[in-house]
């Protein structure tokens, strides 16, 4: 059953879950569809420490109270508070981004609107209701991050730094100060130097981002797996990473998609001439056959030619190493993946360097860590952002644990993740599909029963991240 972590105080209703990375990452597969038309070795993983603390922290960034600690003596001013410091490292990454902004005005040759400026006049102030009014105001009056029909080309052209100073503005409006601090740190501090980080969520991609770019020690480069289909956010990453980082091309981008497309087919017609044997497509993933041509669509398909593209990145950069958050599991990179902190490294294992028990051990410790410095914190047991996000990782945890098949130290981790934040749709299918593969069906189908009535509104998102469930549906028809 794992162990049980008790707060010091009831864990209140959780809302609804946080606007994801799914606008942005359904926008970015919305353009790779219209390509339709148009047609490492890296250093070996060095685990964790079994404290699970993150290390390498530099700058102001750092645990704000450390510096409070010190001698009075020792200082001259009263140290700054984490919301002073956050609110400083907010403007300064404005200020880079207005920076990113005009230099992508200058390679398209478009004008800055005035209210661009304004907007970014905002994120520099740190007053949320200006910033969103103002965002909404260049985005055609939609408030998501979406694509929006009525958002003036120039600002189109400008958008991945748009975008980049919103989302760091609004993890700074949702989280609590120290614990994005926190958060973004640990990540950070389990890097290597020169190592690249791989964003994937909201949180995981922009905090990171935020601190990185504010830091006084090693920037290094961060990319978003959500992004690596949209040639406009390619352009942005080789405007800040050209003389670091081989980007993308176009041509990678219809190689990724035509290669997916002709293996979902076989995939597809598996399942209609073998009905009796498991099925190849997979949960909430899209596929049909229209006038004898095959579409695709749905969060899954765009995942996964996210993750081919991922993988082509990192064979144009062997020299780097690669570090990842993931937004939705890219489950063909847990084969050769070690754990790194609260991170997995992609392409590490070799064969002197596998995921080994004690591997296993120290990443299930560190996930025990994390969420009893969540939960036992009022900040962060106080926090749907902190928590969810805490939540989502220790899933990722449990997946790779699972994929290797240390199955009692992933049992323990989706649990975990399902004290973090019980509406996790994303833990209970984790668990129950990984009950059911191991011969304890009636505990899975419980698992999922018991979370269908808790969290009724969840069960398309249920159906979408576990097989099991999809089994007991058919079955009970």
């Amino acid at each position: 059953m794992g162990n049980q972590l008790t707060p010091h105080k009831s864990i209140p209703g959780r809302g609804p879950q946080r606007r994801s990375p799914w606008p942005w990452l359904l926008a970015a597969g919305c353009a790779l569809l219209f390509l339709v038309a148009l047609l490492r070795p890296s250093r070996p993983g060095d685990g964790i420490s079994p404290s699970g603390a993150a290390s390498g922290q530099t700058g102001d960034e750092s645990k704000v109270e450390s510096a409070q600690k010190l001698p009075r003596n020792a200082r001259s001013a009263p140290a700054a508070t984490a919301e002073e410091v956050v609110a400083r490292k907010l403007s300064q990454f404005a200020r880079s981004r207005r920076d990113y902004m005009y230099a992508l005005a200058r390679r398209h040759n478009v004008e800055v609107l005035g209210d661009v400026e304004r907007f970014f006049d905002a994120v520099e102030s740190g007053n949320w209701e200006a910033i969103e009014a103002a965002f909404k105001k260049i985005n055609g009056g939609d408030g998501s991050a979406g694509h929006s029909k009525d958002r003036p080309p120039e600002v189109t052209r400008l958008w991945p730094a748009i975008i980049d100073a919103y989302g760091a503005a609004e993890q700074v409006n949702k989280w609590p100060a120290q614990k994005l601090l926190d958060y973004g740190n640990e990540i950070l501090g389990s890097l290597r130097p020169g190592m690249v980080y791989v964003g994937g969520t909201d949180d995981g991609r922009w905090i990171p981002e935020l601190l990185n770019d504010t830091s006084d020690g090693e920037r290094h480069v961060i990319v978003t797996q959500n992004g690596l289909a949209d040639g406009s956010y390619l352009d942005y990453l080789r405007l800040q990473y050209d003389d670091r980082l081989k980007t993308l091309s176009n041509e990678d981008s219809q190689r990724a998609f035509q290669e997916y497309l002709s293996d979902a087919q076989k995939r597809f017609e598996h399942d209609r001439q073998f009905p009796d044997e498991p099925k190849q497509v997979r949960p909430g993933e899209d596929i049909q056959m229209v006038d004898n041509r095959v579409q695709v669509g749905g969060t899954v398909a765009v995942m996964a030619i996210n993750e081919k593209l991922l993988e082509m990145l990192m064979q144009k950069n062997p020299e780097l190493a690669f570090a990842l958050q993931e937004s939705f599991p890219l489950r063909g990179t847990y084969e050769d993946a070690l754990p790194l902190g609260p991170l997995m490294e992609l392409g590490a294992r070799d064969g002197q360097n596998s995921f080994t028990a004690n591997h296993a051990t120290q990443y299930l410790d560190y996930w025990r860590d994390a969420a009893q410095r969540v939960l036992f914190d009022a900040e962060g047991a106080g926090s749907d952002a902190a928590l969810k996000s805490y939540s989502h990782d220790t899933v990722s945890a449990a997946n790779l644990l699972a994929a290797h098949n240390f199955n009692a130290e992933a049992e323990e981790a989706y649990r975990l993740a399902a004290q973090l934040w019980p509406e996790n749709p994303e833990s209970a299918g984790g668990l129950a599909d990984l009950l059911a593969a191991s011969g304890r069906q009636n505990e899975a189908q419980r698992i999922l029963d018991d979370f269908n009535r808790q969290y009724p509104g969840r069960q398309k998102d249920l159906e979408r991240v576990s097989s099991t469930f999809k089994l007991i549906v058919e079955v009970r028809k």
